[in-house]
């Protein structure tokens, strides 16, 4: 009885521990990354009813953080193993860019409680998933691929292929939408007698089973609040509707004066449409009730003037950097960055 209550008392202590290191770096952003700017008073165009929070535009990086992560871990591995990625920077810049980005939100409104708890609770999740991932991947993980040798298994090159699906998918639509059990599927059918295809498949076939799980609670929690909007209204300057004709999704609510009011749709759905208006040589006056907005760029340079964060990218040759501009100038921005030596990435609202 007393071996037991040791092991017991040992987890108990280990679970302990292991909660203090996933909540330090919350409590670190919440006391460290404070800001001090005061948020300018602007007068909207539009309708409170279709405004959104101007600090959310900061505070939606860190999920598009994790959809980015995901991506680099499918490139990196498209052509090495699991373990050759760094999961520790992964988090690290996930809390990082969260400190730089709550830091400047002071100037735009402060971050509301809803909106702090979100990326809280997805950070501490991330930190989670990527540790256990890392811990897998550097024992286990990494002694199957000393067992297979320096070839890719047809599992290895079939999780790569998944991989970048499901950061794919995550530019549009919530994770919990994703068809992990398809996946799961898709493994069992393509396994071989290589040894190091038996352990993906019981590696990843228990990821997979672990996330569907946790995607139908995460599913149903969201179905009794209500999702977030897929669509903002933004005010686009100029009389001529005409010059909006074919942008996918974008529809026209009304002309007032000098301006038209347009409905868009989010996500990565609205980057692509900004980046048509830009080209159109289109200009804006006001998204969502709001005068500033973020956007992300890829260039090969480690700085760029402007950036408020910038780091490199895990499997790419280059780095991202996150701009703050005002919506007035946006569009501007896009055709100018189109010239180069940065190339626009994601245009993140609100």
């Amino acid at each position: 009885m007393r071996w037991l209550l040791r092991w017991i008392l040992r987890l108990v202590v280990l679970a302990v521990v292991l909660g203090a290191v996933l909540v330090a770096p919350v409590a670190w952003v919440e006391v460290a990354c404070r800001g001090n700017g005061v948020a300018q008073p602007y007068d909207a165009l539009l309708p409170p009813e279709d405004h959104r929070a101007e600090a959310r535009t900061l505070l939606t990086y860190p999920e598009w953080h994790i959809v980015h992560a995901y991506d680099d871990y499918a490139e990196v591995i498209e052509t090495d193993d699991p373990h050759d990625f760094g999961y520790f920077n992964a988090v690290k810049t996930y809390w990082t860019s969260l400190c730089a980005l709550k830091e400047q939100a002071a100037a735009h409104g402060g971050v509301d409680r809803a909106t702090k708890e979100l990326v809280y609770v997805i950070g501490v999740s991330f930190s989670a998933e990527m540790a256990m991932k890392a811990l897998y991947e550097e024992t286990l993980g990494r002694l199957a691929t000393l067992v297979r040798g320096e070839r890719l298994s047809p599992l290895d090159k079939l999780s790569a292929r998944q991989a970048a699906d499901y950061a794919t998918f995550l530019q549009q639509v919530p994770w919990y939408k994703y068809d992990f059990p398809a996946d799961a599927a898709a493994l069992r059918a393509a396994q071989t007698d290589n040894p190091r295809d038996l352990e993906r498949r019981f590696a990843l076939g228990g990821e997979y089973a672990a996330k569907a799980a946790y995607a139908q609670v995460i599913a149903a929690a969201v179905d009794s609040v209500g999702g977030d909007a897929l669509s903002l209204r933004m005010v686009v300057k100029g009389p001529d509707a005409a010059v909006l004709d074919g942008l996918d999704g974008l529809s026209v609510v009304e002309h007032r004066g000098d301006v038209i009011v347009v409905e868009a749709p989010r996500y990565r759905a609205l980057t692509r449409v900004l980046v048509e208006m830009a080209a159109r040589g289109i200009d804006l006056a006001e998204i969502a009730g709001n005068d500033d907005i973020m956007f992300t760029a890829l260039s090969d340079q480690a700085e760029m003037p402007g950036a408020l964060f910038s780091f490199q990218r895990q499997g790419y040759e280059d780095y991202r950097h996150l701009f703050m501009v005002p919506v007035t100038d946006l569009l501007a921005t896009l055709r100018r960055f189109g010239e180069g030596p940065a190339q626009v990435e994601h245009i993140h609202d609100y």
